[in-house]
């Protein structure tokens, strides 16, 4: 199993030296990859967590990480693909692969604040539904020339050219994420692979790897190419119970933590990136900088692959 690593990109610890010199270090780590997430908008009187407060633009970050590093993959899990048409995110990730030598990941999801809707001018509605096309629209794209318009139910490409091609021969791969179960069966059907959110019970994840994997075999697709890439949400010192009293995984001493990684790749987990921002003491805008880069950087060490 691999373990990437969750960049810079929230918080006190997210400014340009950091995102440098975590992207550089984690690269000399043996990290395998490099992850960022899309925040747009904290409403007024929401009442968020500390770790959405300020977040840097997730293509922008990687472009930047891209810069000072030369192996480490780099992915963004997600982008909410109502907020930009499918065009132009085409765009974005084939100029991030360009750039980065090949290196991209590109992560998926669906929105939910209805705030972050209106603020982009989104269609709340059949988002699942727009989903499969948008896809097909990216790696149309991707392809470089679209001899004749491609049209669907929801998005369109006129007849063109767009380049330059991603260096990955397909494009980089598409990772979708959710957690009900067609967004699970969606993943099966037309993504390569799945990448959890926060809010994921990692308890859980077997059954709904499951789920991507039965809905993959149907649609005559090999479920073990796919990829299963887990936002591991790390709570290093004092395990964390949840609701029903168990400690919550990835929280604990640091033994804790890679052994719960050990599990997780155990119950069909490709990947787990150990995301630091979710961690109020480095992710929060009002922590210490100081206090949080080192904090940062001793468990990036501690828990290098």
């Amino acid at each position: 199993m691999d373990i990437g690593f969750g960049a810079p990109v929230s918080g006190a610890w997210a400014t340009p030296q950091n995102l440098a010199a975590f992207a550089a270090a984690a690269e000399a780590a043996g990290y395998h990859s490099l992850w960022s997430f899309q925040r747009l908008l904290v409403p007024a009187g929401s009442g968020m967590d500390p770790v959405y407060q300020s977040v840097l633009d997730p293509m922008a970050a990687l472009a930047f990480a891209a810069a000072h590093t030369s192996r480490i993959r780099l992915g963004v899990a997600v982008v909410n693909l109502p907020f930009v048409s499918p065009g132009y995110l085409a765009k974005q990730a084939a100029s991030l692969d360009v750039l980065s030598g090949g290196r991209h990941d590109l992560g998926l999801g669906l929105g939910w604040m209805p705030e972050e809707f209106a603020l982009t001018g989104a269609d709340f509605g059949h988002r699942g539904a727009r989903a499969a096309e948008y896809v097909r629209m990216l790696r149309a794209l991707w392809a470089g020339t679209v001899d004749a318009p491609v049209t669907g139910a929801f998005y369109e490409i006129p007849a063109g050219t767009q380049l330059p091609r991603p260096v990955q021969p397909a494009g980089p791969p598409v990772l979708l994420g959710g957690l009900a179960r067609p967004a699970l069966q969606r993943v099966g059907r037309v993504a390569d692979g799945w990448v959890t959110s926060s809010r994921t019970d990692l308890s859980t994840v077997d059954r709904l790897i499951a789920v991507v994997r039965e809905s993959a075999e149907a649609a005559g697709r090999d479920p073990a190419a796919l990829r299963y890439v887990c936002r591991g949400v790390v709570r290093a010192g004092a395990p964390v119970t949840g609701p029903d009293g168990q400690r919550l995984l990835l929280s604990g001493d640091y033994d804790q933590i890679r052994a719960d990684s050990q599990w997780l790749g155990e119950h069909g987990v490709t990947e787990v990136f150990y995301d630091l921002n979710w961690d109020p003491l480095i992710g929060s805008p009002d922590v210490s900088p100081e206090s949080a880069t080192e904090r940062a950087q001793e468990i990036l060490h501690a828990l290098a692959p």
